[in-house]
């Protein structure tokens, strides 16, 4: 893989605010009954009885640019307003919260942006996952890397959605938090890049590309950051919808996170130290432009002032009527200019 611009290659984009609206009234589904049948894109209407009767594992995919998908919130599953208004904030915090009758987690998600011409253009946004007794409902925009892997390991084996909600909510989350490393994986070799182009080219570009990049850290940095108390507070703090063995599962993923989050805090010390070498280096390199120019400048001093004395207008110049008066100034301003230069090297000025 070839290392590209920093500038043009890797940028963040915040928000899917200018995503399509989707007019498709029945969201992705998965059921597994009590007796183990396992049935997929279920009929809206049966998503009630299903929730009331609280027996199997249900997963209902809720697409924001969906009216009628995201108007289910609140006419089957009677989610808390608050709850259904931060889904409609995009931008909102990361976070965990218990409600009577289902959790709420809010977490961050990433990925690569592979429809425009900048192989590595970064967009994050937020994921919603509600769990309930007998039911997990997502809630994203038009993309989410960790559900499509969660839909994608379903169409495969349905096994996960016999381990119960909290493990398929941990799926989820898991896979949301492993879209990470790719871009961490790409972080890494724009730095090396970067190193190369600061050490042993030294293009001017790279002061630029490095701001780029070092801005992008910061940013992952806030997104990431919030998401250790989310996922701390899933794996140590006692709630309803998670039993203790499904803990278990989400301390591997806070693992990942407290690595993605250490993973940041070098490269912003790996930049903030590339930055501070590329300015020394354009410090030493002005200083070696000026010393240069000060031995140059030292070295004319003689040829200026003999050639300037005797270069005056008068009629009783000394040498001026001799015939080899000429090479005899000449010899005498290179043996100045030679004393000069060997004065200069006894002292280390050069």
């Amino acid at each position: 893989m070839g290392k590209r611009r920093v500038s043009k290659s890797l940028r963040l984009r915040e928000t899917e605010q200018t995503t399509p609206v989707v007019q498709e009234s029945k969201p992705r589904s998965w059921h597994r009954g009590p007796a183990g049948e396992v049935r997929r894109d279920l009929d809206p209407r049966e998503f009630a009885a299903i929730v009331h009767a609280g027996d199997g594992v249900l997963w209902v995919d809720i697409d924001l640019r969906s009216t009628p998908q995201h108007a289910l919130l609140e006419k089957v599953f009677k989610f808390h307003p608050l709850s259904i208004e931060d889904t409609l904030s995009p931008d909102g915090r990361v976070k965990f919260e218990e409600f009577p009758g289902y959790a709420l987690a809010v977490v961050r998600a990433v990925r690569f942006v592979h429809e425009t011409e900048d192989l590595y253009d970064i967009e994050m946004f937020n994921l919603w996952v509600f769990v309930g007794k007998n039911y997990v409902v997502t809630v994203h925009g038009q993309h989410a890397p960790g559900v499509e892997a969660t839909h994608e390991r379903l169409q495969r084996a349905t096994d996960l959605l016999e381990r119960g909600p909290s493990r398929l909510m941990h799926h989820i989350l898991d896979a949301t938090v492993d879209a990470y490393f790719p871009v961490i994986d790409q972080l890494d070799e724009f730095v090396d890049g970067l190193e190369e182009r600061v050490f042993v080219q030294f293009e001017q570009e790279a002061l630029r590309d490095i701001f780029s990049v070092k801005r992008l850290v910061l940013q992952l940095k806030r997104h990431l950051s919030p998401m250790r108390e989310v996922f701390n507070t899933l794996q140590s703090r006692p709630c309803g919808f998670i039993p203790a063995d499904s803990q278990l599962y989400f301390r591997d993923v806070y693992d990942h996170v407290i690595r993605l989050n250490e993973s940041l805090d070098t490269y912003r010390d790996l930049l903030s130290s590339t930055m501070d070498s590329y300015l020394t280096q354009v410090s030493n390199r002005m200083g070696r432009v000026t010393k240069g120019l000060t031995v140059v400048a030292t070295l004319s001093v003689p040829f200026v002032v003999v050639s300037g004395m005797w270069g005056m207008n008068f009629q009783d110049v000394p040498l001026s009527g001799w015939p080899h008066g000429f090479w005899v100034m000449l010899a005498v301003q290179l043996g100045l200019g030679g004393l000069l230069l060997w004065v200069l090297q006894r002292r280390g000025w050069m």
